[in-house]
């Protein structure tokens, strides 16, 4: 069927009649739930929300880890024609707060007995009438979810199917908070086109839907991409399994042996720093080392979809590869990335050792996907080609533009960011980029987070840090000195490696602060940053480091939702320190 609108795709699932759309983490094993049961529990919840005085336009919010019921929450307000307003769980009371004012949502679906207790304490100060909860929680305060499911229909409606298809292309669909890397987030207006036109196509290199696969959903469904990628896997039959805590990922990988794995960069970061550690101390590093070069050398294969045939390949694959494989769930044929930029250098690693990672670009004012890699047209170093739906074009400062159906219809209650967004019709990402002669499209860095030093030369800052976060030692990394003398690099270290190396290398310490101010450890860093500095121009070269004592999280500031840096939150946090080094490095004439 054409897919016009996201009620399409709920049409869809239940037209095909299928044993296994979703599965469950139960007790005992992973419960499936059929197409008839969401008909079911989606119309339950429609008809219950209905009966509040949910209609047409408004926001309906949903706080929860992913779930099922996410889904059913979801497609039971746009049903309706009501919006969608996703609000992340780890977010504290005061931003769900600001969100659900700055929407204006009357009704919010919450998961656990402590997403509602945090709604529960600033209740009073939101327009919010009612709660739903997921889990049975005993509570006046809120009515369970799981009742309204069950009070769906048994078979199909009539009435609620036209309902269905009377939403059209432009009524809006949901509003999404960007992640606020540089201020107050803003709500993205997405409608049902919007999404639906993306929908479409993202995935049409993909071949999927072909056979009985599954995905696990584990990025927060809050983030577009998550829930961009998870409309558009079911719309194509593939079956998801929901994972509330990437905690359990590794957990859920090995139990369901998913055919899809769509990640963002952080992950892929985080698994090649498990496989670099387990590979420490010989022979096992000796092993590694070999096999990466042997990856090498069939790293064009690779990346072109083919399995290399060489002897020593195999030998690399059943020594080395075959286990990372197995670490993802042993039966994964389709890698993608999205959310942020993955960087080249690990987009190399994994094409080393066998993965083809398939790196996409968006925004979440454009639904997301401008532009993707697929199997069949990969091109490393690159985002892809652009999506057939959208135009793409560079500034003459060489910021990224599009335009096409899935562009956003514009900020929620904010005019005038909407008209600062558009340039003679065409978004402006804010995005640095370049398309090659061949038409795929490469991204350089955020324009904002261009850093222009006090001589005048501008500094990409990403590439560099995504160069240092392959290093195990280092969790993250941010380049500095907008304004100032030279560039330099705070390191937040990945802290069960750099205990590992005190404790080899006779390192006392009592706590992380004593870590971090260790001489030796001060020098590992540098000795890191001197190596890299190399590879760099001058102008580039980091000529300090500042290694911090603890780990950088959404929770102090200085990281989003979708884990990107949040520079003004880091210089904040830092400024003291930041400041100091810049004056001790003047005093010494450095």
């Amino acid at each position: 069927m054409s897919l016009q609108t996201l009620n399409d795709i709920l049409l869809a699932i239940c037209n095909d009649r299928r044993d296994r759309v979703m599965l469950q983490r139960g007790a005992l094993s992973w419960v499936p739930i059929s197409s008839e049961e969401i008909y079911r529990d989606v119309v339950g919840v429609a008809r219950a929300l209905e009966s509040w005085g949910v209609r047409k336009g408004d926001r309906v919010a949903i706080l929860s880890e992913n779930r099922p019921e996410w889904t059913i929450a979801d497609f039971a307000a746009l049903a309706l024609g009501a919006v969608t307003v996703p609000i992340y769980s780890t977010q504290t009371p005061d931003q769900t707060s600001f969100i659900l004012n700055d929407s204006g949502a009357r009704v919010i679906a919450v998961s656990t007995k402590n997403q509602l207790e945090k709604v529960l304490t600033i209740q009073r100060h939101t327009p919010v009438e009612r709660i739903l909860v997921m889990d049975a929680v005993e509570t006046a305060h809120a009515v369970h979810m799981q009742g309204m499911m069950l009070r769906g229909p048994a078979d199909f409606d009539p009435e609620f199917d036209a309902r269905l298809r009377s939403i059209g292309r432009d009524d809006l669909a949901t509003i999404i908070y960007t992640s606020g890397t540089t201020g107050i987030p803003k709500g993205a207006m997405l409608t049902h086109g919007n999404m639906a036109s993306n929908i479409a196509c993202s995935l049409d290199g993909f071949g999927l839907g072909a056979k009985d696969e599954v995905s696990v959903s584990f990025l927060p469904l809050s983030h577009v991409t998550a829930r961009h990628v998870d409309f558009a896997l079911l719309y194509r039959g593939v079956a998801l399994a929901y994972c509330p805590d990437i905690a359990q990922l590794a957990q859920a990988l090995a139990e369901v042996r998913p055919n899809i794995f769509v990640g963002v960069p952080r992950v892929y970061e985080k698994i090649r720093q498990q496989v670099v550690l387990k590979a420490a101390g010989f022979p096992k590093s000796a092993i590694y080392r070999w096999a990466l070069s042997v990856g090498r050398a069939h790293r064009a294969e690779i990346l072109a979809g083919a399995r290399p045939a060489a002897f020593f390949w195999k030998i690399a694959d059943r020594l080395v590869f075959s286990k990372v494989r197995a670490g993802m769930g042993g039966k994964v044929e389709e890698f993608i990335s999205g959310g942020a930029p993955l960087g080249r250098e690990l987009t190399e690693w994994y094409a080393d050792i066998g993965i083809p990672v398939h790196e996409g670009y968006g925004l979440t004012e454009t639904s997301p996907v401008i532009a993707v890699n697929t199997p069949g047209d990969h091109k490393l170093g690159t985002v892809g080609r652009p999506l057939p739906n959208v135009e793409v074009r560079i500034a003459g400062d060489g910021e990224v533009l599009v335009r096409g159906p899935s562009v956003f219809k514009g900020y929620w209650k904010r005019p005038e960011a909407t008209r600062d967004a558009f340039v003679d019709g065409w978004f402006m990402t804010g995005d640095i980029g370049c398309l090659d002669s061949e038409g795929y499209l490469s991204i350089t860095d955020r324009k904002k987070d261009l850093i222009k030093t006090s001589g005048g030369k501008f500094v990409a800052p990403q590439p560099i840090e995504n160069s240092l976060k392959l290093n195990p030692l280092i969790g993250t990394a941010v380049v500095f000195g907008d304004r100032r003398k030279f560039p330099a690099v705070l390191i937040a270290p990945h802290f069960p490696a750099l205990e590992d190396w005190a404790r080899a290398n006779q390192v006392d310490f009592v706590s992380r602060e004593t870590l971090v101010a260790n001489a030796k450890v001060q020098a590992l860093y540098e000795g890191i940053i001197e190596d890299l500095n190399q590879n760099l121009a001058r102008f580039e070269k980091l000529k300090r480091v500042l290694v911090v004592p603890e780990e950088l999280s959404a929770a102090d500031g200085t990281m989003t939702h979708t884990f990107k840096v949040r520079r003004r939150g880091i210089e904040e946090r830092y400024r003291e320190l930041i400041d100091e080094m810049y004056e001790k490095a003047e005093a010494s004439g450095g």
